[in-house]
């Protein structure tokens, strides 16, 4: 449960930046169920009103429960930004972004750089749980197990989001400086789990619906939060619930079958964008990842990641061989942004103390989105 909203399979789809809109997220929940949350929104930009992150708080219709995902720095701002949510009726679930490893994040002290100050942490869980409690919206938090090795947060924020009243933690275990690179330290949701009362998710890693088996298995988690693994496959997410149901059926669509899936994701940004060019430029970007494997030739995956128009998508599509089979030599792979481990770029001082509660100047980041 999740207030009273039950989420059944216990599957989250990621906030991810230019990618969880309200069409992604419709077609995702056409093949299966579970919490699917959308794009980051700063909570400067939805105090201030900025017009492009109203815009962005869209939920189709019936879209229940609707989550919303924030980031801040500063806890007055947050306690407003939900103060907001709540006297408007913008969402049924907050969730609070403190996993961000993005240098224009991180060196203003927010995403993961954020609960190695604990105190400053503290504060804005705990002013988003009590602004949001009136209206029985749940607040939950999604971090990472730290700013690096030498650094680790996760389990004093545990507790301290725990102490202050979330409904769960969701944990991705990299660092903010292994980025998206090595494999995922499963151990570290398992050890989460034995020190909090609250649902605890686990994230990173889950590529096919086997893997969200496995990763329960090892930590004991009540639940997985998918990110990377659902580009261009949507269908994961009926994977994922025959696997939470004991049913072997995975999806293995024929190229055909993933050029309906294309032409439907088109359509529904289309119907959300309003407007056939702004949607097409947005598709743009998914066009490798549904193709991930199959033989298509060059030049046509060049066409199709240049369309303009739905007209031009459709007979683009047409050229594609409808009889291809999935490749499965795919599955298990990594999708999406694979990079290096790197330096986590921090506000000057940031570690000297964990108990300074001060917010830095110009913390907050005006654009949603990430």
């Amino acid at each position: 449960m999740l207030g009273r909203y039950p989420i059944d399979p216990p599957v989250v789809l990621a906030p991810m930046a230019g990618i969880t809109n309200v069409a992604f997220r419709q077609l995702c929940r056409e093949y299966g169920a579970g919490l699917y949350v959308c794009e980051m929104i700063t909570t400067v930009a939805l105090v201030e009103r900025n017009p492009k992150t109203r815009r962005m708080i869209a939920f189709a219709a019936g879209e229940r429960p609707r989550s919303l995902q924030l980031y801040g720095v500063d806890p007055a701002i947050t306690r407003k930004a939900v103060e907001i949510i709540v006297s408007e009726d913008l969402a049924d679930h907050v969730d609070l972004n403190f996993g961000c490893p993005v240098p224009k994040v991180t060196r203003k002290g927010g995403g993961s750089a954020l609960p190695w100050r604990r105190r400053l942490f503290a504060k804005i869980v705990r002013g988003a749980v009590e602004a949001a409690a009136p209206a029985g919206v749940p607040v939950t938090v999604k971090m990472r197990k730290g700013i690096d090795d030498d650094h680790l947060t996760y389990v004093d924020a545990g507790l301290i989001a725990q102490d202050a009243g979330v409904a769960a933690v969701a944990l991705h275990g990299r660092t903010a400086a292994q980025r998206y690179s090595g494999t995922a330290d499963w151990d570290a949701i398992a050890d989460l789990k034995q020190r909090l009362d609250v649902p605890v998710l686990g994230n990173g890693d889950i590529w096919e619906a086997d893997d969200a088996l496995r990763m329960l298995d090892h930590t004991g988690a009540d639940g997985v939060v998918v990110g990377r693994g659902c580009l261009g496959r949507p269908w994961l997410f009926a994977d994922l619930a025959a696997a939470f149901r004991n049913d072997p059926t995975r999806v293995m669509p024929s190229l055909g079958q993933v050029a309906a899936t294309m032409r439907r994701h088109a359509e529904l940004l289309i119907q959300a964008f309003q407007s056939e060019r702004d949607a097409c430029t947005d598709f743009r970007k998914h066009v490798a990842w549904y193709l991930k494997g199959f033989p298509v030739g060059a030049d046509l995956r060049r066409r199709l990641a240049m369309i303009s128009s739905q007209i031009e998508l459709d007979d683009l599509l047409a050229q594609l061989d409808p009889d291809e089979p999935f490749p499965a030599h795919t599955l298990g792979q990594p999708r999406g942004r694979t990079n290096s481990p790197g330096k986590v770029f921090l506000p000057e001082g940031w570690l000297a103390s964990r108990d300074d509660d001060a917010v830095p100047e110009g913390a907050e980041l005006p654009d949603s989105g990430g």
